[in-house]
């Protein structure tokens, strides 16, 4: 199968979709790799590196999608790239279709084949092409949450970890899947007072369990996130459902209740957010601020780290992306339970139930588009 990894070019994303590693092993399967000049550059992947490896470089993103019968990208196509999919070309990535009816019309008017990292699911309930990137995101929620909580940037003016003498922030994380665990064990590692809320009682147990002893567990509901909010200095929302947008926990109401240069990050933004308030950002321009309360709402935090990410992305997607080139979409997804939910969109048809009733539209189960 002929492989193509444009450049990404949704602002400030400098993930590429496939190392140079990951191309060598594509190219071991027998499938041939072309890569759009320069497209790892921002990750630390020079043309060169790609070259050593056998992937032909690319001068243009336009020959790139032409000529690839699978495209391998990181963030969604914006609007731009549209015209260049091609029908019953097959698209690797994250697409979060529940979040933007526009995006899901334009892939169902294509008529190509849209499987989507973040469905890609085990028997376990994992996600696990969402892992690596909800790691990273959880790490840089508190960081940037940190940041964001200096004086100089708005905030309250207050050390997550504290001094002697002076006690440490209190930070919320709400939810406790990838994200909210990896969130917490950072402001816990950084001395922060962490609240960690989940409906799953037995979450709870385990997250009590294997956390550090300033991390407190409580079963999540509207009338406890009122009761806490007023104290928190850092709110992180890390609720995910697969598929579908993410539940509104943080009404817009509910923002008076917290303190006047208090930070919420929203990292849930991708799936349309688990705050009333929240709205997509941008690297360039990260934060807003609603009631006093500083918003940062950006929806590909990764891409501010990419040599991180990428190698983290690649070791996850690569089996998946080596079997759909091995054996085609069709005999994968027969074959293979977690790629079959990873497909999304198929030759105009929504396969994905979530998505479909996101929008309204049908829904046509995958078994009846499966030759």
């Amino acid at each position: 199968m002929l492989i193509g990894v444009p450049k990404e070019i949704k602002p400030q994303e400098n993930r590429v979709a496939l190392t140079p590693a990951g191309a060598l092993e594509l190219k071991k399967h027998g499938h041939k790799v072309i890569i759009e000049t320069n497209a790892g550059d921002n990750s630390g992947f020079t043309n060169e590196m790609y070259s050593a490896v056998g992937a032909e470089i690319i001068t243009t993103a336009d020959e790139v999608w032409k000529r690839a019968e699978m495209i391998m990208k990181v963030k969604e196509p914006i609007a731009v790239e549209y015209d260049k999919i091609r029908e019953g070309q097959l698209l690797f990535t994250y697409f979060h279709f529940a979040a933007s009816e526009e995006l899901t019309k334009a892939i169902m008017k294509s008529k190509s084949v849209a499987v989507a990292y973040e469905t890609v699911e085990k028997a376990d309930r994992s996600l696990p092409l969402l892992i690596p990137m909800s790691e990273v995101a959880g790490r840089m929620s508190v960081q940037e949450g940190a940041k964001y909580l200096e004086k100089a940037q708005g905030g309250r003016g207050v050390l997550l970890g504290g001094i002697p003498g002076v006690k440490p922030a209190n930070v919320l994380v709400l939810g406790g899947g990838i994200v909210g665990i990896n969130a917490a064990k950072m402001a816990a590692g950084m001395g922060a007072n962490v609240t960690i809320m989940d409906l799953s009682l037995g979450r709870l147990r385990y997250l009590d369990d294997v956390m550090a002893k300033n991390v407190t567990t409580i079963a999540s509901s509207e009338g406890a996130i009122r009761e806490y909010l007023p104290h928190m200095d850092l709110v992180i929302g890390a609720v995910l459902i697969p598929g579908a947008k993410a539940p509104k926990l943080i009404r817009k109401d509910m923002l008076s209740l917290m303190k006047p240069g208090a930070v919420i990050v929203d990292v849930a933004v991708d799936q349309g957010g688990c705050f009333e308030t929240t709205k997509p950002t941008t690297h360039a321009d990260p934060i807003y601020v609603v009631d006093g309360v500083i918003h940062y709402c950006v929806a590909n935090m990764p891409g501010a780290v990419p040599f991180t990410s990428t190698q983290g992305l690649t070791n996850a997607t690569l089996p998946y992306a080596i079997e759909l080139a091995n054996k085609g979409w069709e005999k994968a997804a027969k074959e293979n339970r977690e790629l079959a939910l990873g497909v999304n969109v198929v030759n105009g048809k929504i396969v994905y139930k979530d998505v479909a009733e996101a929008f309204g539209f049908d829904y046509t189960p995958l078994n009846e588009v499966l030759n």
